[in-house]
């Protein structure tokens, strides 16, 4: 079993991928991409506004990287990319944001 911490943040993790796009189809391909591209699991999908949707990815560095970067591709291929960020070793009280 892989140890949790009291937030329920997998430890292991050691980054966060965020990925902000315009439109709900564009969110589904960007987040089906990521998930099929790497080891990362999709921790939250957020309203930021209507019509932008941020998606939250969780895993290694590597595999935050190359997933945010599948789905920046699959995202552009049909809709508009907002903003991106992959962060390593995030602390855990940010998992707050995206309860």
């Amino acid at each position: 079993m892989w140890p949790i911490s009291r937030f329920g943040i997998d430890m292991n993790d050691d980054a966060y991928g965020f990925l902000e796009v315009r439109g709900l189809v564009t969110s589904i391909v960007a987040a089906d991409a990521m998930v099929k591209t790497a080891q990362v699991r999709l921790m939250a999908k957020i309203e930021n506004r209507p019509g932008l949707i941020t998606l939250v990815i969780s895993g290694d560095l590597g595999a935050c990287s190359a997933a945010i970067d599948a789905g920046r591709t699959a995202a552009a291929s049909i809709g508009q990319v907002v903003s991106e960020k992959v962060m390593g070793r995030p602390d855990l009280g940010l998992r707050i944001f995206f309860e």
